[in-house]
This record gives C-alpha cells, sequence and structure tokens, in this order.
C-alpha cells in the first residue's frame, strides 16, 4: 500500500511474493466473491472482468516502477499511456489467487513499458503489454 495511492474498492494487488529491482514483479489478488464487480459480471456465473485484471497488472507494474525508480513518497503516481495485446485466455472466479507476473521491457525516468501475465494454479488467465507515464500527480 505504501507504493501505490490505490485504497479499496480500487486496489487491486493483495501481496507482492517477489521483487527484483529494476527487473520483474510477482504480486498476488485474491479474488474474492464480495468483490462489488460480482453483482453485475455475471449473476449465476461470476467472472472476473478483463479490464480489471489488465488494471491488476499495471498496479503491480505501478510497484515495481516506485521501486525501481525510487519514488516512494515522492508524491509522483504512474499512469497508464498504453495496453496492447491484451489477450484473455481463462475466466478469473471467485476464490482464485491470482498471479501478477510483470517484467520491465523499457525503462526511463518518466515513461516505462511493461509485459504481464496473470495466471490461476499455472494457467494463463490473461496477457498484455503496456506503457506507462511518471509523473505529478493533478493540480
Amino acid at each position: 500500500m505504501a507504493a501505490l495511492p490505490h485504497r479499496y474498492p480500487m486496489l487491486l494487488v493483495d501481496r507482492v511474493e517477489r521483487l527484483v529491482i529494476d527487473r520483474s514483479i510477482t504480486a498476488i489478488k485474491a479474488v474474492s466473491i464480495n468483490e462489488g464487480f460480482f453483482q453485475g459480471h455475471f449473476p449465476g456465473r461470476p467472472i472476473m472482468p478483463g479490464v480489471l485484471i489488465v488494471e491488476a497488472l499495471a498496479q503491480a507494474a505501478g510497484v515495481l516502477a516506485v521501486e525501481s525508480l525510487g519514488l516512494a513518497d515522492s508524491g509522483k503516481l504512474v499512469y497508464f499511456m498504453a495496453i496492447d495485446g491484451a489477450k484473455f485466455r481463462t475466466p478469473v472466479e471467485p476464490g482464485c489467487l491470482l498471479q501478477l507476473d510483470v517484467e520491465f521491457v523499457q525503462k526511463r525516468s518518466s515513461v516505462c513499458k511493461f509485459a504481464g501475465r496473470a495466471s490461476v494454479d499455472g494457467k494463463l488467465a490473461a496477457e498484455a503489454s503496456f506503457t506507462a507515464m511518471i509523473a505529478d500527480p493533478p493540480a
């Protein structure tokens, strides 16, 4: 929580399992039936929305960027700029532990590119490449 500004209900990273500065991160999202989006997505067949899986990957990337670039307590935020090649392979359901694996593809002081993969029990659920910008929060 120290690395991200997100809070409930938008905080989608529950635990960092492994962080290799300047390289990669493995984080976990515990997917619970109590999450508000399951009420409408879908009644009788709850599935985590793909856009939120990509958001969880982006938040893991945000932790990686903040820690690697020494931005903790700087007030800087990590903003999405682009999402490329997002693919969804299998549904993510309540009760799953969603593993978020993200690595740097390119790292600069203000723009970073990442590759992310989300999996459940070793099975690929989603993948995407994305770009983020490090900037000051809006005034």
